[in-house]
């Protein structure tokens, strides 16, 4: 049995004997079993955007998520298996896992797991989505090889760093392009969920 925390309610983590899927309406922070667990805690706060940007109305604080992350972290050490959380997340700076690198797996800096960087546009997401990994309870010499390196994924926006960039590229004749959905971006694709799973199965 494989425990998925924080995951997507009706997701892809759901309909099968073999996997216990925490959403939202149970909260996966009271999780107290020993299943290896494959963890997805929430990003909003601990991303590049955790502030919400220039035009956010409320003002938020680095790492407000009501103790996911830590909760994730601790059921991973704990019972073994994998977090996932994009990529440049505070969380992994502030609870001294390492910054990941594409590759290769590396020893974490809190000597306990490996981590690592990984494109999710490898395992069927339609934008690249470089995401990191922490892994515990699994010894380095059985983790998987993956697909490193850049995948052929879109980029989750357009790339301009400010208004006057964005506003010069559409004089030049520069179209918008069209995002992705919230729901299109937080999907977790099957081949990416099932390489977890693995992962956390091998513990």
């Amino acid at each position: 049995m494989i425990a998925a925390l924080f995951v997507e309610t009706d997701g892809v983590y759901f309909g099968f004997d073999d996997i216990d899927p925490w959403d939202v309406t149970r909260d996966a922070r009271l999780y107290g079993e020993l299943w290896p667990v494959v963890a997805h805690p929430p990003c909003d706060r601990w991303g590049r955007y955790w502030s919400g940007g220039p035009s956010a109305k409320v003002k938020r604080e680095l790492g407000d998520d009501d103790g996911c992350f830590a909760s994730a972290l601790a059921n991973v050490r704990r019972c073994g298996g994998v977090l996932e959380h994009p990529e440049a997340s505070h969380a992994f700076r502030i609870y001294n896992l390492g910054i990941p690198r594409d590759g290769s797996w590396q020893r974490a800096d809190d000597c306990d797991g490996c981590i690592t960087q990984v494109e999710q546009g490898h395992y069927g997401h339609p934008a690249r989505k470089k995401t990191w990994l922490y892994v515990s309870g699994v010894p380095a010499a059985r983790l998987p090889a993956l697909k490193w390196g850049p995948s052929t994924g879109a980029r989750l926006d357009e790339g301009f760093h400010s208004k006057a960039e964005r506003d010069a590229a559409r004089a030049a004749g520069v179209k918008p392009r069209k995002r992705l959905s919230t729901a299109q971006n937080l999907a977790t694709p099957i081949p990416f969920r099932d390489l977890l799973l693995a992962i956390a199965r091998s513990c």
